[in-house]
């Protein structure tokens, strides 16, 4: 490896590597095509990431040609990719642009003029950008699909299919995938060359249900107007550092985060009725520890990756093991340990026992949990005593989500989730030159501009008619209109006494 490389590493206090590290990186630097299969949190970004920085020093890209394409399922993930190959690659000048909906095309399209080495994207704006001819493929020479079986949930395989056609056939192609489903087997074997399959963990750890034994899980039946006096003595454990709250809605997220604000809590929530560059405010002040809590949704914190939660609550049951593991796998990352509790209410049992026999957590009747209860402050170890308010010495350790600027990025403000996972798929009929088309229509379906036109047609004939009323012509029936001066009806003039 590079020495600048490795210099850029160790002044991160990176030096020794993680198992799928240490098996991927050799074949890897060697150009051979790669399947490695591993729990997320475990560090394939720099075992896919470190063999691309190394390769653009030899062979530098050019205006609008990458020599390396990173393709992955949603946008947060995108970013904390980059920022990984940023940190690795800030010694020996590479050049690491993202690209995603949700944001602007110029800055993506500026920076694919003046050159990037590897370009990291969501399958839809990579397409958009192709389509568009701001950005050629036919200089790749490594191509990463990272997290392909999230890819295949979101239904993004025929993108990744569309875009590996667009590359040369002389390449070196890694995926990376915690799960195999047959989907990902036939793709790998329609366009890897002689792939090794690298493995790393047990196969019940990285089948995606189940989690190693760093993760301690808790779960407890509560009630739902106490679930926020529960949650607000949680995050207040001794061992507690930055959590993620999980809920089911945007509006379940909008109503805890605001309830613990106002309890003194630096909180904040992610969720896809937020534009971009909210989101992105609110991971960046997470990140950055301007904040501790982080309320979202499950689409929203799809591939956030955060090494230091030590807490994950599921303030709401999730709707299946998958789900669960999901959550739950935000803690614990990259050999860490963390706490994971689950509330369950009256309601919710019956889910919560599918996912306990799926996932044999051996908790099918959780304790009935107040508040108040003993239990819940001896497992979580929550000083004795603490109340469901931030006290005042403690509401300054945090900045808050204020203390984040917010970027001007470009995004068109609130959307819906559909709306979000649209934009990151792309559609070329949909979309021209960059530009989100919108049409305002009416109730029946026609365009409000061809409905004025309509209806301002129909005011001319009716005056016309009415012109021809009054002058007796076509036999049409006469129309009177009433006149009025200063606001008040004009006397009738009676013909007779004219």
């Amino acid at each position: 490896m590079h020495t600048e490389i490795a210099d850029a590493l160790e002044a991160e206090g990176i030096v020794e590597p993680f198992p799928i590290q240490e098996q991927a990186l050799p074949i890897a630097l060697n150009g051979s095509d790669i399947i490695g299969q591993a729990r997320t949190g475990t560090g394939k970004t720099l075992a896919f990431g470190l063999p691309l920085l190394q390769s653009a020093q030899a062979e530098p890209g050019t205006a609008k040609r990458p020599r390396a394409l990173i393709v992955v399922p949603t946008r947060e993930l995108a970013i904390q990719v980059a920022a990984d190959l940023t940190t690795a690659g800030k010694r020996s000048g590479s050049r690491i642009l993202t690209v995603y909906g949700g944001r602007s095309y110029e800055p993506q399209i500026n920076g694919l003029k003046e050159g990037t080495d590897v370009v990291v994207g969501t399958p839809g704006r990579l397409l958009d950008l192709e389509n568009q001819k701001h950005l050629r493929l036919d200089a790749v020479s490594a191509v990463v699909l990272d997290e392909a079986d999230k890819m295949l949930d979101l239904g993004f395989l025929p993108d990744i299919e569309r875009i590996l056609t667009k590359i040369p056939e002389q390449r070196q192609t890694m995926l990376f995938s915690a799960t195999m489903p047959s989907e990902i087997v036939t793709l790998s074997r329609n366009y890897l060359t002689r792939p090794t399959h690298v493995r790393v963990g047990d196969d019940d750890e990285i089948d995606g249900n189940s989690m190693p034994g760093g993760i301690t899980q808790h779960a407890f039946r509560t009630h739902q107007m106490d679930k926020p006096e529960v949650l607000a003595r949680l995050v207040q454990a001794e061992d507690h550092g930055q959590s993620m709250v999980f809920c089911q809605t945007k509006r379940a997220c909008d109503r805890v985060a605001g309830d613990l604000k106002s309890r003194g809590f630096a909180a904040a929530a992610v969720h896809g009725d937020l534009g971009q560059s909210q989101r992105e405010r609110a991971l960046r002040a997470f990140r950055n520890g301007k904040i501790n809590i982080l309320v979202a949704t499950d689409v929203a914190a799809r591939g956030l990756d955060v090494d230091d939660v030590t807490h994950v609550v599921n303030y709401e049951t999730p709707e299946d093991e998958k789900t669960y593991t999901h959550r739950i796998g935000r803690t614990g990352r990259a050999g860490r340990s963390g706490t994971a509790v689950t509330f369950v209410d009256w309601q919710e049992m019956p889910r919560w026992k599918l996912i306990n026999a799926a996932l044999d957590l051996d908790q099918a009747e959780p304790e009935e949990t107040y508040s108040t209860s003993k239990h819940l402050f001896e497992a979580l170890r929550i000083p004795a005593g603490t109340k469901g308010r931030l006290s005042a010495e403690k509401r300054g350790e945090h900045a808050g989500l204020e203390a984040e600027k917010v970027e001007d990025i470009g995004d068109t403000g609130q959307r819906s989730e559909r709306k979000e996972r649209r934009n990151d798929r792309g559609d070329g009929n949909r979309r021209r030159g960059g530009r989100n088309r919108s049409r305002k229509r009416t109730r029946s379906g026609a365009s409000a501009e061809a409905s004025a036109e309509r209806s301002g047609e129909s005011r001319t004939a009716k005056n016309d008619k009415a012109e021809k009323g009054s002058s007796g012509e076509g036999g049409e029936r006469r129309i009177r209109r009433r006149r009025t001066r200063g606001g008040v009806r004009a006397a009738r003039r009676d013909p007779e006494n004219t």
